[in-house]
């Protein structure tokens, strides 16, 4: 007889059913109702043993065992010394069921281990958090090689969209269909990368962004990771995630415990964005992220301004110009720390350059603290140059393996952090960094890859994610009223675990309008807009060589943590008057976009990109379409707007941007040239809005409004 335990929210049940084969995931999908008879349900859904195999069907339990008959990966990989206990099998499960979570701990007597594994379930968010500790209760070590939940989901589930990306490309889709055998997303390279980011979504054939059953995963972890999709031979289905952990990277000696990272998962019969929407309220629920009591400061970084060439009469300069056009943070990039006059030098020496700032900072900080704006600064506190101060006195304080020569990354090493004194002298600068300075934001970055990275003489991969958290949760802790950016050559550590302690993610060093189009909708499955960093580059794209009007630039930053990262000292007056009259239009509207609910549009047209916020309580909505390449039509197909009222009159008028540069008279419908449009909600969800005929790379804004 099973015991079952329920979890359930507004879009979706979750069933724990305890059997004498563990416990598992026995329903997970739409709400099965108040007064459902969840033995009988379960009862209609038991399947017969396949001819040709084991006596049994083995369940597929939140941890998967070898031990216990299951043909797909176990979750749980290790051994004692001499290759024992390779196959546990769990017994004597406990289920102890608290208001919005269940915690089931499970007992290995043979080799002694102890599983406790925790469903938590916030009914108001959405999401369902599943994590996993386990306890060497033996006499021996015991030799951990991964330890990952399994979360099981129905033949329906028939397609995979999962992302891939590179520097400068981030996020970009990828969809499969979930046929047979197993797809996996491995990242070896120590942080959450560019290209193996840890989420997936699976669903119903054809799933979108409004239609069709989706099951979404992440791996709230930024470090090594794995999330696996496999398809057993009985037609069953099953997701898995896991941190990926390098032979002999934990060891649990006697006592010892290892705790997994977070699986965070939803479902919505809604479609795509209606997984997103849980995976937006779960970062808005921290409750560390500005939002609309603290409005999004309107950033300038000065990084493709000026790169390494910092001169004080410059940066006041541009301060200035930063002022004028109503840019209220301005963030001092790379450049300014001893010996840093390119990226060979300099990394861990975090004192002012006495060369280049002769009186320190204060000259620039009270200057762009006079004009009315916040200052902010960049470090990278994991890395060191083997040109510094730092390098030459503690050579031995590198996250390298000493019997071999290093691999360098942008000219740089990697900082043990795991090494309490390399942490402690870290800790020390920057703290004192933020104490004899008025910086009230950092840009926190990280530049490469972890290679060889070994920690007393076994891989360190681990070791220097938990120190680095620790050291942001520190300095936050000491200086509460700093900002704190996750940045990683780009976007490479942008999850939901780093978002516990930072406040915004600079999603890739690509400025180029065109290209951030997709990186910035690929965000957007994960992430709300107010955490990605989104920002204006000047006119000709410093990593694409493209060019881009004002108003194409705009429209694309338009919805994100906006911000400016172009020589405003460089760009004619009209240009600025034009940014100063966009950045007036963003502030309008930036409490709503911040607030709001995303959402992405299904259009039939593969050459255009939309998407919008719809206020919480339906009352307005701004909306974005954009025409990335020369469309398949000579005229663009309807939009149709969704997640609005029905019932609801909504006036529609264009958002016009600055230097924004329409067809002729004829190419623009007739409700444009009008001015506006009237029209419920449901017209617009289900006839649509047509269009004017755009040129590809550029972008058209609406905003809606109750009548």
């Amino acid at each position: 007889m099973s015991q079952l335990t329920r979890l359930t929210t507004n879009e979706f049940d979750v069933v724990l059913a305890l059997t004498d084969q563990g416990p598992h995931l026995a329903y997970f999908g739409a709400p099965l109702g108040p007064d459902a008879d969840l033995a009988a349900t379960l009862a209609a859904l038991g399947r017969p043993v396949p001819n040709g195999g084991l006596d049994i069907e083995p369940v597929i339990t939140l941890v998967p065992e070898h031990g216990s008959g299951f043909p797909g990966r176990p979750g749980l990989a290790g051994r004692s010394p001499g290759g024992s206990g390779w196959a546990p099998r769990f017994i004597d499960h406990e289920v102890d069921e608290q208001p919005g979570s269940i915690t089931v701990t499970s007992v290995e007597p043979v080799v002694g281990l102890r599983l406790v594994t925790t469903l938590q379930l916030d009914a108001e968010v959405g999401v369902l958090d599943l994590a996993t500790t386990l306890e060497n209760t033996g006499e021996r070590r015991y030799l951990l090689d991964r330890l990952g939940v399994a979360v099981p989901l129905p033949a329906v589930a028939a397609e995979v969209l999962s992302f891939t990306g590179r520097w400068c490309g981030e996020y970009r889709p990828r969809r499969i269909d979930w046929d047979a055998g197993v797809w996996s997303v491995e990242n070896r390279r120590g942080r959450t990368s560019h290209d193996h980011v840890p989420v997936a979504f699976a669903g119903t054939a054809g799933f979108g962004e409004d239609h069709g059953e989706v099951w979404g995963v992440h791996l709230a972890w930024s470090g090594n990771s794995e999330v696996r999709g496999e398809r057993l031979t009985d037609g069953r289905r099953l997701f898995q995630a896991n941190e990926l952990l390098f032979t002999g990277e934990v060891v649990l000696e006697p006592g010892e415990s290892y705790t997994s990272p977070t699986l965070r998962t939803a479902y919505s019969a809604r479609g795509l964005n209606g997984v997103s929407a849980a995976f937006h309220r779960a970062i808005r629920s921290y409750g560390n992220i500005p939002g609309v009591d603290r409005p999004r400061a309107v950033l300038l970084n000065t990084w493709e301004a000026v790169y390494f060439n910092h001169d004080l009469a410059t940066l006041t300069g541009l301060a200035d110009r930063a002022a004028e056009v109503g840019i209220e943070r301005f963030v001092l990039d790379d450049g300014w720390f001893h010996g840093r006059r390119s990226d060979d030098a300099g990394l861990g020496d975090w004192w002012v350059d006495a060369d280049v700032w002769p009186d320190g900072l204060a000259p620039l900080i009270d200057h762009v603290r006079g004009l009315g704006l916040e200052f902010g600064i960049w470090v990278e506190p994991e890395m060191v140059n083997p040109d510094s101060e730092l390098y030459r006195s503690h050579p031995d304080w590198v996250l390298t393996d000493p019997d071999y020569e290093p691999v360098l990354g942008r000219n740089q090493l990697v900082l043990n952090l795991a090494n309490p004194d390399a942490y402690a002298h870290i800790f020390e600068h920057l703290d004192r960094l933020l104490a004899d300075h008025d910086v009230g934001y950092v840009k926190w970055d990280m530049n490469r890859d972890l290679v060889h990275a070994s920690h007393q003489g076994r891989a360190g991969v681990r070791d220097q994610t938990l120190a680095a958290y620790r050291l942001i949760d520190e300095l936050g802790a000491a200086h509460p009223d700093v900002e704190i950016e996750s940045c990683s050559s780009g976007g490479a550590r942008a999850d939901h675990e780093i978002l516990k302690r930072t406040v915004r993610l600079w999603a890739s060093d690509c400025n180029d309008a065109l290209e951030r189009q997709t990186i910035d909708r690929g965000y957007s499955y994960l992430f709300p807009p107010e955490v990605v960093g989104s920002h204006i580059g000047p006119t000709v794209s410093h990593t694409t060589g493209r060019r881009h009007g004002l108003a194409f630039r705009a429209a694309t930053a338009f919805f994100g943590h906006f911000g400016v990262e172009w020589n405003l000292l460089d760009t004619p007056e009209s240009d600025r008057a034009a940014l100063a009259e966009f950045i007036a239009l963003h502030k309008e509207h930036r409490a709503m976009l911040h607030s709001g609910d995303y959402r992405r549009f299904d259009h039939p047209d593969p050459s255009a990109h939309a998407h919008g916020v719809i206020a919480t309580d339906q009352g307005e909505a701004i909306v974005s379409y954009a025409q990335l390449t020369s469309p398949r039509a000579a005229t663009p197909e309807p939009l149709r707007v969704t997640g609005l009222d029905p019932d609801t009159r909504y006036r529609v008028r264009p958002l016009a941007l600055p230097d924004e540069k329409l067809g002729s008279h004829k190419q623009l419908p007739g409700w444009v040239t009008a001015g506006s449009v009237e029209l419920s909600g449901r017209q617009l969800m289900h006839h649509g809005l047509q269009l004017p005929v755009l040129h590809p790379e550029s972008a058209y804004l609406l905003h809606l409004v109750r009548v």
